[in-house]
């Protein structure tokens, strides 16, 4: 049951355009840990998850954003998270510190999207992103994507469709401007 909901997930994000290629991971906490994509897998067809315990070594075959996971299942309530590398959101992320989004869905959903720095892979990013994942569902890494999180995959997954929404809506409205320096 757990291996179709990566599928199923996988695929809208492709068929949303959130992720392309190999680009992006998602991974569910379990009783002792926490299930995750393989490093360079296909998220519409992840093939096997890795099973990351909680206090072992990693298995060297998981995603390579392992640590963001692990800080966020360590240090929010989170029960699954979905990252992905959405077009419109990562372009944002270059220009702005924090998203204010002007459609009526962000607003109510996510009314601040913040823009943590930290290099892929690093304890940095993992460090920054939990800690903003601790008050909310989504968050940006500069440059990089969207790390959201939920109760389930599905939340995961939608908050994900939202940021790239509302990165559009500010597209659209001309409303992208660079933050202060």
């Amino acid at each position: 049951m757990q291996h179709t909901s990566f599928e199923r997930i996988g695929r809208r994000l492709f068929l949303e355009g959130l992720v392309g290629g190999n680009f992006g991971n998602m991974s569910v906490r379990t009783e002792k840990g926490y299930l995750i994509t393989r490093s360079g897998s296909y998220l519409d067809e992840p093939g096997d998850l890795i099973f990351v315990q909680d206090g072992e070594e990693v298995p060297k075959n998981a995603s390579s954003e392992y640590r963001v996971h692990r800080a966020i299942y360590k240090g929010t309530p989170h029960s699954a998270i979905v990252h992905a590398h959405p077009s419109c959101a990562v372009a944002t992320s270059l220009l702005m510190d924090t998203i204010i989004p002007l459609d009526s869905e962000g607003m109510m959903l996510a009314p601040e999207i913040p823009v943590v720095s930290g290099d892929p892979g690093t304890e940095d990013l993992a460090e920054n992103v939990a800690s903003a994942l601790k008050k909310r569902n989504v968050v940006l890494a500069k440059g990089h994507g969207t790390f959201a999180a939920g109760k389930t995959l599905d939340e995961a997954y939608l908050y994900t469709s939202l940021a790239e929404h509302a990165t559009r809506v500010l597209f659209y409205a001309g409303r992208l401007t660079p933050s202060s320096p």
